[in-house]
């Protein structure tokens, strides 16, 4: 008789899921099936570290995200800090309210479907990305129009709306169309002037999918740039977001590294994470992480 391979797998879950009756009852299922699993819900993001150290010296296989783009992110940067050798995969479990990066990669919103692909799914090697030297992500990092929406919107019209209530409060209010003045510079492109948008993808979409770079992949060992001018706003604006017709004004670019400066203080925002700062230094790792994904994945080439 063929015998199952036993996975074990520990989920660092997002609070607000601690007590989701379909994620309870998914874990039973595929402990009764043989599997280890653990369940951590970590207070703060501090203590990451030391749980995927615990998992490492266990011989833990995978550390599964169970939240959204925030949490996957939290626990990609803190599987970075391991040694390559030794780092486990990162599994993914769509528990948050856009799950841009899930959504992209064809990860299934049912749970239990989520849950057993994270845990047995095939592994890929994919791309991270590293801003100054120190911070890391594997979806996408915005400035401009973009975070101000995804760090504004208040949690209740999120919850309300989903996804799309990034993109309404934004266009709601006049007031967050804040232009930035930076300069952009990448392998063989260099940019100055008033931007509205800048997005840095390794992954494709963004802000509860708003597809910000359409041609991404996580395996192409490229970043994808997009760069909405501040001239023509609304209408370079609405093209883009919400139509496939290409917008003439907006500017597209691949490299494997972008550098943007700017005279005053710019916020990216890292899969949920803001970062402030006047220079970013995008440096693409490639193949630098394992990530559990289905075989009909669109972010792999």
């Amino acid at each position: 008789m063929p015998t199952h391979k036993q996975h074990s797998a520990l989920i660092i879950l997002n609070g607000k899921q601690s007590a989701n009756p379909e994620l309870k009852k998914a874990v039973y299922q595929l402990r009764e099936e043989g599997h280890n699993i653990l369940v951590r819900i970590p207070w703060e993001v501090s203590e990451l570290p030391m749980y995927l150290n615990d998992a490492v010296n266990q011989g833990i296989e995978t550390i599964i995200a169970g939240g959204g783009d925030g949490t996957i992110n939290a626990v990609a940067s803190a599987l970075m800090q391991q040694p390559e050798t030794q780092r486990p995969a990162i599994g993914i479990l769509p528990l948050g309210t856009a799950n841009d990066f899930a959504n992209s990669a064809n990860i299934p919103m049912d749970i239990h479907a989520a849950l057993s692909l994270a845990v047995k799914g095939k592994s890929f090697a994919i791309d991270i990305a590293r801003v100054n030297h120190q911070s890391f992500f594997m979806n996408m990092a915005t400035g401009g129009f973009g975070t101000r929406i995804t760090t504004e919107t208040p949690e209740a019209l999120k919850s309300a709306l989903g996804g799309a209530a990034y993109v309404i409060n934004g266009l709601l209010r006049p007031d967050t169309l804040k232009t930035d003045t930076c300069k952009i510079e990448t392998e063989h492109f260099s940019w100055e002037g008033e931007t509205l948008v800048v997005a840095v993808g390794n992954g494709k979409q963004a802000g509860g999918g708003q597809l910000l770079t359409p041609d991404a992949l996580i395996n192409d060992g490229q970043l994808n740039l997009l760069v909405v001018p501040a001239r023509d706003v609304i209408p370079a604006l609405l093209t883009n977001l919400f139509s496939s017709e290409k917008n003439q004004h907006l500017i597209e670019k691949t490299s494997c590294w972008v550098k943007i400066s700017s005279p005053h203080k710019m916020v990216f925002n890292l899969d949920g994470e803001p970062l402030s700062g006047e220079t970013f230094t995008f440096e693409l790792l490639p193949e630098a992480i394992h990530c559990r994904l289905p075989p009909q994945c669109d972010l792999l080439s």
